[in-house]
C-alpha cells in the first residue's frame, strides 16, 4: 500500500483497462481500529501490510457499485460493514450500521449522502475537516482535474448532483480529495473541486 499525504492514511489501487484510470481504496488508520474504504482484492503483499497497520475495525462502503471486496475485507480482519442507508433495502451486503447524511461513524469522520449519482444516497466522507474521500460521483480521469460521473456512467441527475458537489465546500479549506475512480488530489482540494463546482454551474445556466 502507498502512503499518502498524511502519516495516517494508505491506498491500494487497480488499474481498470476500461477507463484507463485506477480504481483505488484507502485506509484510515487510528487508535481504536482502523477504517477501510471501498476496498479491492488485496494482494499478498497488500493483506500483510494492512495486517501489520492493525487490520481493520470497520468497511465502509460508499455505493453498491462499489462493493467490491468489501465482504472478503470484513472477513479476514473481522470487520465490521457500513454502508448508505438510502440504499439498505437493496445492498448487496449485510450492514451494521447505514450512514445517512450528517452521520459520523467515528469522531471526525463525517457522511455526506451525494444526491443525483447512479445510485440512491451514495456516500461521501469528510475526515478532520481536510480531506475529503468521494466514491463514484466525484472521480478524477485526468491528473489535477476533477470531473462528474457522466451520464452515460449512470449520472441520474446532474442539478442535484452540482448542488451535492458545492455542499462540500462550506466546512473549511479542503487540503486532499481522494477519490475512488482516477486520480486523487493531494494539494489544493478546495481550489480543484471549486473549479469543478463552478464549471458545472456554468453549464448548468447555459442555454439547451
Amino acid at each position: 500500500m502507498k502512503r499518502l499525504h498524511r502519516e495516517d492514511l494508505f491506498c491500494w489501487s487497480a488499474f481498470n483497462e476500461r477507463l484507463n484510470i485506477d480504481f483505488n481504496s484507502f485506509v484510515w488508520v487510528r487508535e481504536g481500529g482502523n477504517v477501510v474504504f471501498d476496498p479491492l482484492p488485496l494482494s499478498a503483499h497488500d493483506a500483510e501490510h494492512l495486517r501489520g497497520l492493525g487490520g481493520a475495525a470497520w468497511v465502509v462502503v460508499t455505493n453498491s457499485a462499489h462493493a467490491r471486496a468489501a465482504q472478503s475485507v470484513a472477513d479476514t480482519f473481522g470487520a465490521r460493514l457500513a454502508g448508505p442507508a438510502a440504499e439498505q433495502s437493496r445492498f448487496p451486503l449485510p450492514c451494521e450500521r447505514w450512514l445517512r447524511d450528517g452521520d459520523e461513524l467515528l469522531p471526525g469522520l463525517k457522511t455526506y449522502e451525494m444526491l443525483g449519482s447512479k445510485t440512491p444516497g451514495e456516500l461521501a466522507f469528510l475526515l478532520e475537516d481536510t480531506t475529503l474521500l468521494t466514491g463514484d460521483l466525484i472521480r478524477s480521469h485526468r491528473a489535477g482535474r476533477l470531473m462528474l460521473l457522466l451520464p452515460e456512467q449512470g449520472l441520474q441527475d446532474l442539478t442535484a448532483a452540482v448542488a451535492s458537489a458545492r455542499r462540500l465546500l462550506s466546512p473549511g479549506r479542503l487540503e486532499a480529495i481522494l477519490v475512488g475512480d482516477g486520480w486523487c488530489v493531494f494539494r489544493e482540494g478546495q481550489r480543484v473541486l471549486q473549479e469543478l463546482v463552478e464549471a458545472q454551474e456554468l453549464a448548468l445556466r447555459r442555454p439547451s
